[in-house]
């Protein structure tokens, strides 16, 4: 199936905002995060299967607001037994299928209905501070959470602290009203979109 993106008419490079005189390097970063493979993986509630001893991808699932990740895959902590699976292989699901199976779990594929903004820089947690009530300011690198963004129902995920990189994703129908937001708030410190 070939992914289509839901900014691809909307998402320009360049330069923008109060960026003149300064060094590129301080200008915030914005860029779509594409082809990525996205699973909610959801454990029922009747099982008794103990999460606490299983592995995706090399990984265990995370604790409560945390991420566990490797080079290629990046799992959220959603909710009580409810994970989101972010990799770039593109056959992920055969390294969990048969571990996961679906006498326990919900395993629902998501790739194509979410868009992914990362938003990189040392201001980064101040453009999400403009549209969040979420106070952001204790959350840093491996941790997640849901909130809203301008009315828009997100997910943070704190990818690095030094620089602030932070994943900001959404249902893919506010893939545009999200990017409009972002961009706006970036605007008073200057950004380029890459």
């Amino acid at each position: 199936m070939t992914y289509i993106s839901s900014l691809q008419n909307i998402h320009k490079h360049g330069t923008f905002g109060d960026y003149e005189n300064k060094n590129e390097n301080e200008l915030l970063k914005l860029k779509e995060v594409k082809n990525l493979i996205i699973y909610q993986i959801v454990k029922y509630k009747n099982s008794t299967v103990d999460v606490s001893k299983m592995n995706l991808d090399g990984l265990r699932l995370p604790d409560p607001l945390k991420v566990k990740h490797n080079s290629s895959t990046r799992i959220l902590w959603m909710g009580p037994d409810n994970w989101l699976v972010i990799s770039d292989k593109k056959n992920i699901f055969d390294t969990f299928k048969n571990d996961f199976t679906d006498k326990d779990f919900a395993i629902t594929d998501l790739s194509h209905s979410r868009t992914i903004i990362e938003v990189e820089g040392n201001l980064a947690r101040e453009v999400i501070k403009k549209g969040s009530p979420l106070n952001i300011n204790e959350l840093g690198e491996g941790d997640c959470s849901n909130s809203v963004f301008h009315a828009i129902t997100i997910t943070l995920d704190f990818i690095s602290d030094n620089p602030q990189v932070i994943r900001v994703l959404a249902l893919r129908s506010f893939g545009e009203s999200l990017h409009h937001s972002l961009t706006d708030a970036c605007l008073e410190f200057g950004f380029k979109s890459v």
